[in-house]
């Protein structure tokens, strides 16, 4: 059975959330770039976060009752780039997972970066007659962006990208679909909701999780979060994982800013040592485990 709803506007949970961190040790705040953070651009490149969240972002890593975390679909170096504060950034869908000045790289993944590469150069010639079509190769993962494709041209793209990545990927990859993207990856039961279980994995007994996203990819993060924190999706009127709701980023930003003032009031952190080692590894079985740095 599902476990998916129409989402509640946050505001009906304000008082939730606010006897939550009452009741807690630590706020566990991990949000989406893209489409949360930042507003959805035609360009990729050009997404920035809205001036208002990222001072929330800022005021928010600068509280020592909170740690925030990035979790984005974009490589880790690129999100890591274009918003600056957290201490943690989990990067291609949690693939890769930075924390405690460490480096966590899932092992299939990298086994598996040669053949996103492969398949990503033959998409860059299978596309290329079919107008402002692009390819970004992640290393780990890929995206092809069609957003700014003519419509009608659009289940063209989408066609040629599965006969590739089915042919070139076989049983190693796969193909999922977001806003106007499709995403190439390694063919293994991991994402964002497994990067999260990591990271609340890290925080004292009694830490509240919650997490802002805004596309199919962040539901499963809800779903890792909505047991003992909060699910919030951001824009759209669809069904999911997630309890409560925000219209955009803008929004996002005046949630955020009120989430510190309560964090402030009600929190008082002790300083307990997180519960799972520091520089644990991503394991193919999403257990963690020994790695060396990538």
């Amino acid at each position: 059975m599902s476990d998916e709803t129409l989402p509640r506007p946050v505001d009906e949970a304000r008082d939730r959330i606010r006897s939550r961190l009452a009741a807690g040790s630590r706020l566990c705040c991990c949000l989406d770039f893209d489409g949360t953070l930042a507003p959805i651009v035609e360009d990729p490149d050009a997404a920035a976060p809205t001036a208002e969240n990222e001072a929330a972002v800022a005021s928010l890593s600068a509280d020592p009752a909170v740690s925030t975390a990035i979790v984005s679909g974009r490589a880790l170096a690129d999100v890591r780039d274009r918003i600056d504060g957290p201490s943690i950034y989990a990067g291609n869908h949690g693939l890769e997972l930075e924390r405690n000045d460490s480096l966590a790289v899932h092992p299939v993944a990298r086994k598996r970066a040669a053949r996103i590469d492969e398949v990503c150069g033959i998409l860059e010639s299978v596309l290329e007659p079919i107008p402002n079509a692009r390819i970004e190769n992640k290393r780990l993962t890929g995206t092809v962006h069609y957003r700014s494709v003519p419509p009608a041209m659009r289940p063209i793209v989408q066609r040629r990208t599965h006969a590739v990545v089915d042919r070139f990927g076989g049983d190693a990859l796969e193909v999922s679909s977001g806003k106007r993207i499709l995403e190439i990856g390694p063919s293994i039961p991991w994402g964002k909701g497994n990067a999260v279980a990591l990271i609340a994995a890290d925080m004292p007994p009694g830490a509240v999780p919650i997490y802002i996203g805004d596309d199919v990819t962040d539901e499963s993060a809800f779903r890792t979060v909505e047991s003992d924190g909060i699910g919030i999706r951001v824009g759209g009127d669809e069904p999911s994982a997630a309890s409560y709701r925000l219209d955009s980023p803008d929004a996002v930003a005046r949630f955020l800013e009120w989430l510190e003032s309560i964090a402030t009031e009600t929190l008082e952190w002790t300083g307990s040592q997180a519960s799972a080692p520091a520089g644990a590894a991503i394991a193919a079985d999403g257990s963690t485990d020994d790695y060396s740095e990538s």
